[in-house]
């Protein structure tokens, strides 16, 4: 069961539609709870297997989707490429109790934009959906750390040698699983500045997720 804390008000003129595909009933509960009991967000549906899922997403499609990845017969990963070969517009984050390496890739592999720990707080949960939306990929710590430490391949030096120190100040920030507006509260600088160095960052890295540009910065501090 999540525990529950006063949740922050988040102001947006169109809720955030969210659906949930997880067995764990208690769970699955707890989760509705939250997300239509926070402002700016809202529960579709939520569903215990993957092949309802497949079946009753298509009728009314979220905008993101809270995916477990131990699922009764299908697994969560291969709902996921299922539904992304269906909306490669649908932003899916697992949320699992699984830090396996192996499994982290197969979710990225598969189209997840997020990766999350059951353990996260409810404000982690609702701040994941947010960023997910804003075209971030929310990471528990643990999860950053995992993907960082199985990275092996080192980037070229001209891509990071082009960051400014600000910028490796953001990665910093970034590889240890901060938000944007954690880490724009951190800087002192808006969270339109944050987002804006970042998109520098893809630019420079010639990455397309945070994940990647953690992992060609990690290697490059390592070197």
């Amino acid at each position: 069961m999540l525990a529950f804390y006063p949740q922050p008000v988040f102001n947006s003129d169109m809720s955030i539609k969210v659906s949930i595909v997880e067995d764990d009933s208690s769970f699955r509960d707890s989760l509705r709870i939250l997300i239509n009991g926070a402002s700016g967000f809202s529960c579709l549906d939520s569903h215990p297997n993957a092949e309802e899922a497949l079946k009753k997403l298509p009728r009314d499609w979220p905008d993101v989707v809270l995916m477990d990845i131990n699922l009764p017969q299908m697994s969560g990963i291969d709902c996921a490429i299922k539904l992304k070969a269906m909306r490669p517009e649908l932003q899916i984050i697992m949320l699992t109790v699984y830090v396996d390496t192996e499994q982290i890739f197969k979710s990225l592999q598969a189209g997840a934009s997020g990766y999350l720990l059951k353990q996260a707080s409810p404000m982690e949960i609702l701040e994941g959906i947010k960023d997910v939306r804003r075209g971030g990929a929310p990471m528990s710590y643990m999860i950053a750390r995992k993907v960082i430490q199985h990275f092996q391949r080192k980037p070229p030096a001209t891509e990071t040698e082009t960051l400014t120190k600000r910028e490796h100040e953001i990665l910093e920030h970034l590889s240890k699983g901060c938000q944007h507006k954690q880490i724009a509260d951190t800087l002192s600088i808006s969270i339109f500045t944050v987002r804006a160095h970042i998109r520098n960052i893809y630019d420079k890295l010639h990455v397309g997720s945070r994940a990647e540009a953690v992992m060609k910065f990690m290697g490059k501090e390592n070197e």
